[in-house]
């Protein structure tokens, strides 16, 4: 499918690449855009060639938030019904099985921080620059701050609420914000051998992780143990378990039933 705001690419190696593309408008939000993103994670998420999402943006930035020309002239209700729909891919990524990871390269502030932060795992450029800046404007981001605060806890997410200061791509590191900043000229080569990495692995062992680690987040200590060891001992009886301890013990590559 076509989309007019975003690229969508397949790889022989298994990923999906999805390419936020209003580089003149530091790729800001637009309800286009929000609905033709949320759709193509969705057409990844379906589609059985692809293992691993890799989602990245064209120009110098990667978001810039939410596009200021759509802030007016809407009612309460409207701005409730607007604002979820912008929020949608963000709220998909942690319900979708397949991991996301974002390459980020420039600026993520305000839904563009959020989105960095709802990514399953993220590989920066040394260049980047986030924050929450929406309150600089008057506004907040109290959507894109839930995200951000399961990465960075409590006391450090409101500050960055609160202050919209910017952190730079080492700053981020350290809060746990991304997984890797590497040298700008090296992320998109980093970035596609990193996703690549991990589309080599058992994609049905790389979901039922992922989605068990999202389902279990907010049960208690004793309840996520009981909910993991009946994840792990259902995976245990897969084709693609034993597939892999075989090709471990033999010495040799694995050959993966699931795509």
């Amino acid at each position: 499918m076509a989309y007019a705001t975003v690229l969508v690419e397949t790889t022989a190696s298994h990923l999906g690449i999805v390419t936020l593309n209003r580089p003149e408008q530091l790729n800001t939000f637009t309800s286009e855009m929000a609905g033709e993103l949320h759709a193509a994670l969705l057409a990844m998420e379906a589609d059985q060639a692809v293992r691993v999402i890799l989602l990245k943006s064209s120009g110098r930035a990667f978001c810039a938030g939410i596009d200021v020309n759509e802030l007016t002239g809407k009612s309460a209700v409207q701005y409730r019904e607007w604002i979820e729909w912008m929020e949608n891919p963000l709220v998909a990524i942690s319900l979708m099985k397949k991991p996301l990871i974002a390459q980020v390269q420039g600026v993520a502030t305000a839904n563009g921080m959020g989105l960095v932060a709802a990514a399953d795992l993220v590989i920066a450029s040394d260049r980047v620059k986030m924050g929450l800046t929406a309150i600089n404007v008057g506004l907040n981001c109290v959507g894109p701050i839930l995200p951000v605060s399961r990465c960075v806890g409590r006391k450090k997410a409101l500050e960055l609420l609160l202050y919209g200061n910017l952190l730079k791509a080492q700053e981020a590191l350290a809060l746990g914000l991304v997984n890797r900043v590497v040298p700008h000229e090296e992320l998109e080569e980093a970035a596609r051998q990193w996703a690549e990495e991990l589309a080599a692995k058992s994609p049905l062992a790389v979901q039922i992780a992922k989605s068990a680690f999202y389902q279990s987040e907010d049960m208690d200590y004793q309840k996520q143990f009981q909910y993991m060891n009946e994840v792990f001992a259902r995976l245990c009886t897969t084709a693609d378990a034993k597939e892999g301890v075989a090709a471990f013990l033999g010495k040799r590559n694995p050959n993966w039933s699931c795509s």
